[in-house]
């Protein structure tokens, strides 16, 4: 029990800086880009992309601990985006030969996470509607 709290206190500890960067870099490119497309939540997508890929081969390649590896990887990169995740999880499918599950995994979380955010704005505005 004691392992696993630390673990969650470096990971809460982690992704309290990467929540916190998320919204700088997301308003700093804001601040300079038309509002008709979302383009600071496109850079810290893709920004965390190749992050996680830095930090996830660094990690691999160097015995970085395993205290490190989830500050960094679950904690700061996780809460900066999880689309980094995500993408990193379809490229490991990729390379250990699931072709068929890393496309699988594209056409579903993309196309239920539209899906699914779509039921809970429908769902909200339905329950406005019975309450007023």
């Amino acid at each position: 029990m004691e392992k696993i709290l630390k673990r969650i206190l470096i990971i809460a500890a982690g992704g309290s800086i990467g929540a916190v960067l998320r919204y700088l870099i997301s308003d700093i490119v804001y601040r300079f880009t038309s509002p008709t497309f979302p383009w600071g939540t496109l850079t810290v997508n893709l920004l965390g992309c190749y992050l996680i890929g830095l930090a996830w081969q660094y990690s691999e390649m160097y015995m970085v601990s395993t205290g490190t590896r989830i500050f960094v990887l679950t904690g700061i990169l996780g809460a900066f985006t999880t689309f980094s995740t995500f993408s990193l999880e379809t490229l490991t499918l990729l390379r250990d030969g699931e072709i068929k599950m890393a496309v699988l995994n594209q056409i579903v979380s993309v196309s239920f996470g539209l899906i699914l955010v779509i039921a809970g704005t429908l769902t909200v505005r339905s329950m406005h509607k019975m309450l007023h």
